[in-house]
């Protein structure tokens, strides 16, 4: 024990003697750790933030859209313009397909809304059936919610969200005013909880709620809708169902087989893939540099550490003339060359969890710490110094005190 010690006054010694060297020789173990943690941190951020917007949207959702829409990625648009879907055929999928657990058609449009002299040119008002905020996840934060009377009656009645209220009323509670929308007047029943953005970044917040049925009767005059909501029963009926609801359609919309659909079938593993992929591309490319850091890290201390044994011949040669045995010798040079990855490790760690808590808050991620990215960062550094510091401590029991004396 007391030669360990012994050793190791000597090694933080010795590298006093060469500061610039060995903070250089530290910058590379400090880059590659600094690597690895974040990556690690932020794949797992990622991998939260896309299972929050999965269950954001809803519980084993499939979404049916009107006409062709991108189906991947964060630019995923689930409202579309087109109007190719019918009540008819959210019936057929709810008494057809013993898969389904609700299904929720739904209308979009975007008209102005008033209230007093307020404006606002262009708020999403979404038709929607009384079981929409099961199905989609949406809460009631203030009044009541739609109901199938207000459905079945055309009841002018709307749920504002958060954002469009505090626009419309700022602090006033909106429930019982009315407003303008386009040219209908409706009285405000609910007020939404707060949702957030979707997939997409489009604000949830910002939008209106009417019955289905006085969507269509009032606002479009038609029977059509956008979107149909489709809650399977379970995680592991999605797949199959699907299929079986795109094979219902296509019979139903007379599509044949060299056709192209006339609706998209959305399952959100689709919506979220592309984002998925691209934060694996990045944790590769970030590995990739990672490795490339503690490779130049290594060559940094082999460097400084030969630099070292040469320049400390006299000392070696000395030691093992009063004794000191190989392994003594050995042991001090690859406490140096662990000291200095270490160092550079540690501090690479902290500094990469410093910043990947900066890049969630700013992408607004959930914060999530890697413990297997640490372990791995910690390992990496430790071995890359010891891996660095090997051939110079056996080049250093090669000195003899004879060869000291003669030179």
């Amino acid at each position: 024990m007391k030669r360990t010690l012994l050793n190791l006054k000597i090694a933080l010694g010795s590298l006093g003697n060469f500061k610039l060297r060995t903070a250089l020789a530290t910058l590379g173990v400090f880059f590659g750790t600094f690597s690895l943690v974040v990556v690690g941190n932020l794949s797992d951020s990622l991998a939260l933030k896309t299972e929050q917007e999965i269950a954001n949207l809803g519980n084993n959702l499939i979404i049916v859209v009107s006409g062709q829409i991108r189906r991947y990625g964060p630019n995923t648009a689930l409202i579309s313009r087109a109007t190719n879907l019918t009540l008819g055929d959210a019936e057929a999928i709810a008494n057809t397909l013993p898969a389904t657990s609700r299904v929720s058609p739904s209308g979009f449009r975007a008209f102005p809304v008033r209230r007093g002299n307020t404006v606002l040119k262009a708020i999403a008002v979404n038709g929607v059936t009384p079981d929409f905020g099961e199905v989609r996840n949406f809460e009631i934060a203030a009044g009541s919610p739609i109901t199938e009377e207000d459905d079945r009656l055309q009841r002018k009645v709307a749920l504002i969200g958060r954002t469009t209220a505090e626009k419309l009323f700022g602090e006033e509670n909106p429930v019982g005013k009315t407003i303008l929308i386009w040219r209908v007047p409706c009285q405000i029943i609910g007020v939404m909880a707060e949702k957030g953005a979707d997939v997409a970044g489009n604000d949830q917040d910002n939008q209106l709620f009417v019955p289905l049925k006085t969507f269509l009767r009032n606002f479009v005059n038609k029977e059509n809708v956008n979107i149909i909501y489709v809650q399977a029963a379970s995680a592991e009926a999605i797949d199959p169902l699907r299929k079986e609801i795109e094979a219902l359609l296509r019979v139903r919309h007379g599509i044949r087989k060299e056709m192209k659909d006339d609706f998209t079938v959305v399952d959100l593993k689709e919506v979220t893939a592309l984002k998925s992929q691209a934060m694996g591309l990045i944790s590769v490319l970030g590995r990739i540099a990672a490795a490339a850091s503690f490779l130049i890290g290594a060559l940094g201390i082999l460097s400084i550490m030969i630099l070292i044994v040469n320049e400390r011949r006299v000392e070696i040669g000395i030691r093992r003339a009063v004794g000191s045995r190989k392994r003594d010798i050995i042991l001090q040079f690859l406490m140096e060359s662990s000291f200095i990855s270490v160092s550079g490790g540690i501090v690479g760690m902290a500094a990469g969890f410093l910043m990947s808590l900066a890049i969630a808050k700013v992408l607004g991620y959930p914060v999530s710490v890697s413990i297997p990215g640490l372990l791995l960062a910690f390992a990496a550094s430790a071995l890359s110094g010891i891996v660095a510091g090997i051939y110079p401590s056996f080049k250093a029991t090669q000195i003899h005190p004879v060869d000291i004396i003669r030179s």
